[in-house]
């Protein structure tokens, strides 16, 4: 369990009406701009934890996994988190309030969430009170006693495509296929709760999915969802996880993250750096994609460096400036939506990150609320930050490779 109980120091009444009342002020210093082109949507979710691939023969009784090795929270003042003071907090709260809507039925939540309600949005000063009365913060230590981890970026790209195959849609974005089968393991072995496998049938047997260059090399007729004109940006709308597509006819529609053929994700900028080709400076998006311009007929060969592969579902756009569902299943909101770890980390929760920009080194200071997750994000102090849908917002994403800290705010508990 995440929570660290403690008594509330104030009475939550006499707070409430403190938070109601408090007169709006403007943040002492101003917070660094991310720059996002438009203040939009989010993304994939970037891609969610891929399963672990089909075994040809299930076991009778699957020995009990050892526990992963867990996250350290240690008890900090707000004093303690760099920038707390200059943080405007009302960029956060929206957030904050779309996690309470999925938090807010939970024990541990119910006061908080219910308290959120009342307090004046527009007032930095009442939600600043607010955080600081019913919640505590704890900076996350790794498993292996680091405080420092990887912060990466991710956006909600911008696709070009039709519904039919033609012209200069030639790529396919697939949705689930009709013949990939889930197991849910943990229905069957308790001790393997919410673990999934993908697979499809062949006779009486459940045999791994095809991965990435098997798809390649003979699709998956009947599937198609989309056709888009660029393959490029169709492998990283996978890293991405959601995105938008452009129709040919003007329409714009939402893809969503549906699923994924359970094999285990891996980073084609890795696999760059492992073979030679970049150095881990060098392996941002920008830079795979101009390796990618520079060698075209080894395209194929980097995608097929990671197996797995992501299957979307069609959503409609009815209001642009609503970012995608991420995995808490609240809509992303740019700047200040962070995909984690669910394993070591609570999902919905506030955390407050301490980084700076790519490029300019400048501080990145600012509540976060943890509503994603995705298959490369592993480890306790692993955030992917997500910029929002544009160019601007792909182009900080892209270079995004810093290193940080994380505080979790957890809520105290009452009397």
């Amino acid at each position: 369990m995440y929570l660290i109980r403690r008594s509330l120091p104030v009475c939550a009444a006499a707070v409430a009406l403190a938070l109601a009342g408090c007169a709006t002020q403007p943040p002492t210093a101003p917070v660094p701009p991310a720059k996002p082109a438009q203040p939009a949507p989010a993304v994939p979710a970037a891609p969610s934890v891929p399963a672990p691939a089909v075994p040809p023969v299930q076991p009778s009784a699957p020995a009990t996994p050892a526990p992963a090795a867990k996250a350290e929270f240690i008890p900090a003042r707000f004093a303690d988190l760099p920038g707390w003071s200059h943080d405007d907090l009302r960029a956060a709260w929206p957030a904050y309030m779309l996690s309470c809507t999925k938090l807010g039925a939970s024990a541990d939540w119910k006061e908080p969430c219910a308290i959120a309600k009342t307090v004046d949005a527009n007032s930095e000063a009442a939600i600043r009170l607010y955080f600081e009365s019913f919640f505590d913060p704890h900076q996350v230590i790794a498993p292996d006693g680091s405080n420092s981890g990887l912060i990466t970026g991710y956006y909600e790209p911008l696709l070009h495509g039709a519904r039919k195959k033609g012209g200069p849609y030639q790529t396919p974005l697939y949705k689930v296929p009709d013949d990939m089968v889930i197991i849910d393991v943990g229905s069957v072995y308790p001790e393997l709760a919410n673990k999934r496998v993908r697979g499809r049938l062949k006779g009486k047997r459940v045999v791994p999915y095809p991965a990435r260059e098997e798809i390649a090399r003979n699709g998956l007729p009947g599937s198609e969802l989309f056709w888009v004109d660029d393959a490029v940006e169709a492998f990283f709308l996978e890293v991405q996880g959601s995105g938008r597509v452009q129709l040919a006819d003007g329409e714009t529609v939402r893809v969503a993250y549906a699923d994924q053929n359970g094999r285990p994700y891996q980073s084609i900028g890795k696999w760059l750096v492992q073979k030679g080709e970049l150095t881990t400076e060098q392996a941002t998006a920008q830079g795979i994609k101009a390796w990618i311009d520079g060698h075209p007929t080894r395209r194929q060969e980097l995608f097929n460096a990671n197996p797995s592969y992501v299957f979307f579902k069609e959503e409609k756009l009815p209001d642009p400036k609503v970012g995608p569902k991420g995995t808490l299943n609240v809509p992303l909101t740019p700047q200040r939506s962070v995909a984690i770890d669910r394993s070591q980390l609570p999902l919905g929760a506030p955390v407050y990150l301490n980084t700076t920009l790519p490029g300019d080194e400048m501080p990145l200071q600012r509540l976060m609320l943890a509503q994603d997750t995705g298959g490369a994000i592993k480890g306790a102090i692993r955030l992917d930050f997500f910029f929002g849908f544009g160019s601007e917002a792909a182009d900080f994403a892209g270079r995004m490779k810093q290193r940080g800290n994380i505080w979790v705010l957890l809520p105290k508990l009452a009397r």
